[in-house]
This record gives structure tokens, C-alpha cells and sequence, in this order.
């Protein structure tokens, strides 16, 4: 068997109100699942259901040792995951709204890669 790579797609989301690096992450993993269609696993492999399917998540945010990384791969709906946190994304002033989060005013971005693989038979993956 081969990991062969079947799809790419990007995100990014951020948090307005309370600088929330997990936050900003999981709406950046489900800004690119909502925008990905994965129905040619099932069309072209011939596969049932999404077995065989890993899906990597790149992830890049300011403060990356906040992240949640749990919540951050719950938000990935299928298959087998994992993930890598970067310093990256963006930061930048905004205004404080105190019931949002007192004393907090940064607008911070996250942007995420998400590569899906597939599980191949040898001869299938060109191998």
C-alpha cells in the first residue's frame, strides 16, 4: 500500500474578540472543509465510505503553543489525522469590547493547509 495524495485546500479564519489562537485555527480547518469536495474517493477509488483517508492539517498562527491542538483535529471530519502548528498567521490592533473580552483588543488570522491522502494498492498509485 501507498499514501498517495488526493487533494489540497486552504483556510483562514480569525478570532475578532479575544486574540483566541484555538479558536482562530478550527474556523480556519472548517473554512477549507467547507469549500472541498472529496466525492472523487468514492467515484474513482471505489471506496464506500472514507476508509483509507489520512488527512494532514498545516496550521500557522502568531502564538502557535496555544492551540488546543485536541480541538483543532476535531474539527477535521474524517479520517486519520495529525498536524503541524507554525508560527505565522497574523495579529493586528483592533478595538476592546469588554463582554467580549475585557482588556483584550487583537484581531489575530490563522490559515490553514489541509492535504488529503488516500490509501492505494501498489499497482494502483503507479508504483
Amino acid at each position: 500500500m501507498a499514501r498517495k495524495r488526493f487533494a489540497i485546500e486552504l483556510g483562514y479564519a480569525a478570532d475578532l474578540h479575544g486574540e483566541d489562537m484555538t479558536k482562530a485555527a478550527v474556523r480556519a480547518v472548517r473554512d477549507a472543509v467547507s469549500r472541498i469536495c472529496l466525492c472523487g474517493i468514492v467515484e474513482i477509488c471505489g471506496r464506500d465510505k472514507f476508509q483509507g483517508v489520512y488527512v494532514h492539517a498545516d496550521i500557522a498562527v502568531p502564538f502557535p503553543d496555544e492551540v488546543d491542538q485536541e480541538a483543532v483535529l476535531a474539527s477535521i471530519p474524517i479520517g486519520e489525522t495529525s498536524l503541524n502548528m507554525t508560527e505565522g498567521g497574523l495579529s493586528v490592533p483592533g478595538i476592546e469590547v469588554p463582554c467580549f473580552a475585557p482588556g483584550v483588543s487583537n484581531i489575530v488570522v490563522a490559515c490553514a493547509a489541509l492535504t488529503i491522502s488516500i490509501e492505494m494498492e501498489l499497482s494502483d498509485a503507479g508504483i
